[in-house]
């Protein structure tokens, strides 16, 4: 269901005192969500409203501000320098997704606010798309292909890697990882997508169930950047009709425990993929608190390998900020 709210863009305060928001009075904003996944949406066509990291920690504060996992900005790429570098490579990249965290800083790439945000350019009439079309947008994740389908979009991930690809291999784990609600550390394996990974299985829902997520889970050795973290259960049986499930819950760089994460459900199949072996299959649904995506693998250009990430997008409010 489609709103118009209006929101204050201060938090109460002395009389005459300025706050970090006041700046923004009267820009628009939309919310959306991918599988629960849910993100503050801006067009910024000239590049005037760059949004300071407090302003979107305040923005996506769900108790004082809009709330949301994190912030989209949608700029043409020609007015940033990632976003002109892009360019050079494929001059189809017109929009960028400027994302940042719910904590303000900055993210490489979001896989579900990939979906949102091409399906907020359409709301906002910034581009059209017909099912079955591909869009090109920029992220500082590199180039990302865009399909809509009949229940939502497709998105080309490009392709993934191991963070630390001899331990990978040699023993199939190259982390331990400590969270609340678990007894002991777990092997975990760490993904890039563009963005850092570290994934870990357990054996059984009830497992899932017990893992605290209020605070980052502990990982050792962390990749540099810091790492998302995902915990998985795989389905019993892991494979029916050539498409395997797992179940997840993760913990997100810079905004805690989400309902989704669309890197992180490619990185999971990634691992369990790998620890199923060579008979384990290229297609899988990953079920998260917010729904259900898809992942498939293909081959990609030069030879390496792709992941699509696939799953709905909503809008479910626009407004001004007053």
């Amino acid at each position: 269901m489609d709103e118009t709210t209006t929101f204050p863009a201060q938090q109460p305060a002395a009389v005459g005192a300025s706050t970090p928001l006041a700046g923004l009075a009267g820009l628009a904003f939309s919310k959306g969500h991918g599988t629960g996944n849910d993100f503050v949406l801006i067009a910024d066509a000239g590049d005037a409203h760059e949004v300071t990291p407090e302003q979107v920690a305040l923005l996506c504060d769900r108790h004082v501000g809009i709330g949301g996992d994190g912030l989209i900005r949608a700029v043409p790429s020609r007015f940033l320098p990632e976003g002109r570098a892009l360019l050079e490579q494929d001059p189809a990249a017109e929009w960028f997704m400027d994302y940042r965290n719910g904590d303000g800083s900055l993210s490489e790439m979001c896989g579900n606010g990939v979906r949102v945000f091409v399906q907020f350019l359409i709301t906002e009439g910034l581009v059209d798309l017909a099912q079955g079309q591909t869009l090109t947008i920029g992220t500082r994740g590199g180039v990302k292909k865009v399909v809509r389908t009949t229940n939502g979009y497709a998105v080309d991930m490009g392709p993934w890697e191991f963070i630390f690809p001899r331990e990978a291999t040699s023993k199939a784990m190259d982390a331990l990882v400590s969270a609340d609600g678990l007894e002991v550390a777990r092997p975990g394996l760490s993904v890039s997508m563009g963005n850092p990974h570290t994934v870990v299985a357990l054996a059984e829902l009830a497992e899932l169930s017990a893992t605290q997520l209020f605070k980052a889970p502990v990982v050792e050795p962390k990749p540099v950047n810091g790492t998302n973290v995902e915990f998985v259960v795989p389905a019993e049986p892991l494979v029916e009709a050539g498409v395997g499930t797992i179940t997840m819950r993760v913990h997100e760089r810079g905004v805690g425990e989400t309902q989704s994460c669309g890197t992180g459900a490619c990185a999971a199949a990634v691992a369990i993929r790998h620890w199923a072996g060579p008979t384990a299959p290229n297609d899988w649904h990953v079920k998260v608190p917010g729904g259900v995506v898809g992942v498939k693998f293909f081959p990609g250009a030069g030879g390496r390998e792709h992941v699509e990430l696939s799953g709905p997008a909503v809008i479910v409010a626009s407004g001004t900020l007053s």
